[in-house]
């Protein structure tokens, strides 16, 4: 259980340790969560709808109640530098709490990924975004099924 708590973020940068340190912090404030309200919620990439900054990796956990399920949609004002096979920035979502969960899908481009429903009651959600070409990013919401 203690591994699930662990949200990474990393970002590589040439300035100083000190300034590193700094926006280490801040990114961890801003860009990863663990959530689990009832009512389903909302999340995005950093600086939604503006640019997402660069070097940056964000985990989103969406835990349900138990005997529920999830449902992931994305909002339409969606872009991400598209690639092929989304090998640059993307959106990652795997059914399960874990980044070795069974791979849903990978997502990139301009075209919001579908409706992702999950097979239990967590889905993990990676947003990646490397050094060039940064764009608006995404809105996700989610609700819970039974």
């Amino acid at each position: 259980i203690a591994s699930l708590t662990i949200l990474h973020s990393s970002g590589a940068t040439k300035k100083g340790t000190e300034k590193q340190i700094t926006s280490e912090t801040q990114k961890s404030v801003q860009c990863g969560t663990w959530t689990k309200h009832a009512e389903g919620g909302v999340f995005t990439s950093p600086n939604y709808p503006s640019k997402y900054p660069p070097d940056r990796e964000c985990v989103y956990i969406i835990e349900a109640a138990p005997r529920q399920c999830i449902e992931l949609y994305f909002d339409e004002k969606y872009s991400i530098e598209p690639s092929w096979e989304c090998k640059f920035d993307h959106i990652e979502v795997r059914d399960g709490p874990f980044g070795f969960s069974p791979i849903i899908g990978r997502f990139c481009g301009q075209q919001n990924p579908p409706v992702i429903k999950s097979s239990g009651r967590f889905l993990w959600v990676k947003f990646f975004a490397d050094g060039e070409l940064e764009s608006m990013g995404f809105s996700a919401r989610y609700n819970f099924t039974p």
